[in-house]
């Protein structure tokens, strides 16, 4: 039973204390749950004396006898006292000793009453944009490039921007080869920006046969250390440059992409458009109420979870920055006092969230886990991996279901907002997302 309690704003303190009697009782109902199906030789299955049970398994039965007697006690005083914890609480036992009663200590923080939200205060603009048919455009030529057919040229030929050249090529540094540098060959779109800056550039107006040198300098934050910020030299060897042929626009055109004319397929991408200016509209506005709830809403947050978000946090930059192997630059550093102000900020948004979306009746369908992980599995070669990795990991599974979660409940937010419009460019709409 729990005596005394020591509270500081969501740090609790509780002391309770359990009679050796009541230990001794809790832990025999364990050794009869366990004896039920034990085997011990000179007894039958089942049939093994609660005395001889206590002999060989009774510290053992105190321990999960003492857990349960506890958790009881502090389920209790949570419902009296009308809290919830914010995680598991740290135990203290003292120097119990078996048979005698045991003077206990728990430690937890509680979760905070969210303040009534007065949403219709909060203003975010809505960002609307008019379809160019020039996007329809732009997309149907990138569906035909995808479908083209790469068709080798005569040795007299010149690579163009948007060619394939098949090249060999050996990297240098100080006229040193270096390992990872070369390759036999290669295929290599000329404009595709997979190289470094300024590679394909140097290879477009050869012809196939050519050798020749192409100079180069690694970005600053390059990922291999050892080439980063350096400058090299490749020999080339252009074996031959293959044209890209495109698919004539027509009906049998459109219907390999699964349209049956040419103008359904441009009524199919204005589809597809419009629904994406929608979706990064949507998410801008999600967005701008995010900012407005972490600057607007007053809550204070459990210091365990602070704590665990920052851990987390600390733990992905390591994995990230594995590379730097001790270098204490200004990437490979984790600032702990902005990792703190942001773990904060993931706290105190996950916390509102789920407490609005909870009293708001927010829910998770399986419609919505299913199509969530359709989505992601549309984005890898082999979908079946997806649906087999969800299906074995309950953990992921549970991290989706809030992600789900907090987005429908941003959504229904939403509707309760102030909606402002604001006419944007397209280009606009897609400018990189900010870090939440």
């Amino acid at each position: 039973m729990i005596k005394k309690d020591k509270i500081k704003d969501l740090h609790y303190s509780v002391t309770g204390v359990l009679t050796a009697d009541e230990i001794q009782s809790a832990a025999d109902k364990v050794l009869e749950k366990f004896g039920a199906d034990a085997k011990m030789p000179g007894f039958r299955k089942g049939h093994v004396p609660l005395t001889v049970l206590r002999q060989k398994y009774n510290a053992s039965a105190m321990a999960d006898a003492i857990d349960k007697l506890m958790n009881a006690d502090l389920e209790k005083y949570a419902a009296d006292k009308k809290i919830r914890l914010a995680g598991t609480p740290r135990t203290d036992l003292g120097k119990w000793e078996i048979g005698s009663d045991a003077e206990y200590t728990l430690e937890f923080d509680i979760l905070p009453t969210l303040p009534e939200i007065d949403l219709e205060k909060f203003t975010v603009t809505k960002k609307v944009t008019k379809l160019d048919e020039s996007e329809v455009d732009a997309a149907i030529e990138n569906l035909r490039r995808a479908r083209s057919s790469a068709e080798k040229q005569p040795d007299d030929y010149v690579a163009q921007n948007g060619d394939t050249a098949v090249i060999d090529f050996t990297g240098y540094i100080d006229d040193k080869a270096f390992d990872g540098g070369a390759a036999k060959k290669h295929h290599l779109v000329l404009g595709s920006g997979s190289f470094i800056p300024g590679f394909e550039d140097q290879i477009i107006g050869h012809r196939a046969g050519d050798k020749f040198d192409v100079n180069v300098k690694f970005p600053k934050d390059y990922h291999a250390d050892n080439l980063a910020g350096k400058a090299a030299r490749f020999a080339i060897v252009l074996h031959e440059v293959r044209k890209h042929i495109l698919p004539e626009l027509n009906d049998e055109f459109a219907k390999s992409i699964g349209q049956e004319t040419v103008d359904k397929l441009r009524e199919h991408i204005r589809n597809i458009l419009r629904e994406q200016y929608e979706n990064a509209s949507q998410q801008e506005m999600r967005n701008e109420l995010l900012d407005i709830l972490a600057d607007k809403v007053k809550l204070d947050l459990p210091e365990v979870l602070v704590d665990q978000e920052l851990q987390m946090a600390k733990s992905e930059h390591e994995h990230h920055h594995a590379h730097c192997d001790g270098k204490c630059d200004d990437e490979c550093k984790f600032d702990d006092k902005k990792e703190r102000k942001d773990a904060e900020r993931r706290v105190k948004l996950g916390l509102i969230l789920a407490e609005w979306g909870t009293q708001n009746k927010v829910e998770v369908s399986r419609d919505d886990l299913q199509q969530a992980i359709w989505a992601e599995a549309a984005r890898y070669p082999d979908p079946k991996q997806v649906f087999e990795f969800y299906n074995k990991n309950q953990n992921a599974l549970t991290m989706l279901r809030g992600m789900i979660f907090e987005r429908k409940a941003l959504d229904a937010m939403l509707t309760h907002v102030k909606q402002k419009e604001k006419s944007v460019k397209p280009s606009e709409l897609f400018e990189p997302a900010r870090a939440k």
